[in-house]
């Protein structure tokens, strides 16, 4: 029994001295944060030289639209600087006139308008060709010769409509620019205001100097119908015909209707401001 109980004991204690060599071989120390942030910036250097020489590469592209994609949830805000786009043909009005109704009303119960449509200046014969297109499609090129002469112009068309009949043309220009001071500070023209017929040129319309305040048109029967100058922007309705400005050209326009029975005498302006 006692040598087994020996045998037993240095079982034990050699198991105990075995495990101590074998730790004694082992390093245990604190957890290696140095050497993780030196790994971490290593790293973190690589990317940030990955992202210069990028850069570099991208400032070198000249003339082209750039876009930086990074890491994930990086730059998510950021957007780089778009070219400048040309201004296309509608922001020009080339393709697409500018409206300004000028005055509307009914009469002998049918609805009257007149309109002014102002057309953008083509660049070269290919978008004049474009406009003249667009100009027959609108039923406003009958006083166009060429697409060319339309060219480096400025195109215009008071255009009228009565009842339910399609508009007509009641006056026109094609210009290289719109003379802001009207000779004589007017110009004038009248119609019937049904274009159907061939009777007395009831409806008279033209433009103005920016200057002029007061038009005054005069009926054959004596008569006489005075047309103030309304702000920018004021509201066009049937009880109130005056001088008003028309987007896209640099003088104003009127409008006025004489009464059943008699037609226009005379135009005149006044009130011009100093």
């Amino acid at each position: 029994m006692s040598a087994g109980q020996e045998n037993h004991d240095m079982t034990h204690r050699d198991i105990a001295l075995l495990l101590a060599d074998a730790a004694d071989e082992v390093e245990i120390g604190i957890a290696p944060y140095q050497a993780v942030i030196r790994g971490g910036r290593r790293r973190r250097a690589r990317r940030l030289a990955v992202a210069a020489a990028t850069a570099l590469v991208l400032a070198g592209s000249a003339g082209a639209t750039l876009a930086w994609a990074g890491r994930p949830g990086e730059g998510e805000n950021w957007a780089a600087p778009s070219a400048t786009q040309p201004v296309s043909l509608e922001a020009r009005h080339v393709n697409v006139p500018q409206r300004t109704t000028l005055a509307t009303g009914t009469d002998q119960g049918k609805k009257w308008r007149v309109h002014i449509d102002v057309w953008g200046v083509p660049r070269d014969e290919a978008e004049a060709q474009l406009q003249l297109e667009a100009m027959r499609e609108s039923g406003e090129d009958e006083s166009v010769g060429r697409a060319s002469d339309l060219v480096g112009r400025t195109s215009y068309f008071v255009q009228r409509s009565f009842g339910n009949g399609k508009s007509s043309t009641i006056m026109f220009d094609t210009v290289k620019k719109v003379d802001p001071m009207v000779r004589g500070g007017f110009q004038a023209g009248a119609v019937p205001l049904d274009p159907g017929t061939f009777g007395l040129d009831r409806l008279v319309f033209g433009k103005v100097s920016k200057t002029i305040q007061k038009v005054t048109c005069t009926w054959k029967d004596g008569t006489a119908s005075v047309l103030d100058k309304v702000p920018d922007g004021h509201d066009v309705n049937s009880d109130r015909q005056a001088i008003r400005p028309a987007a896209g050209t640099p003088v104003n326009w009127f409008v006025c209707l004489g009464p059943k029975g008699t037609g226009s005498k005379s135009v005149g302006v006044s009130g011009q401001e100093r």
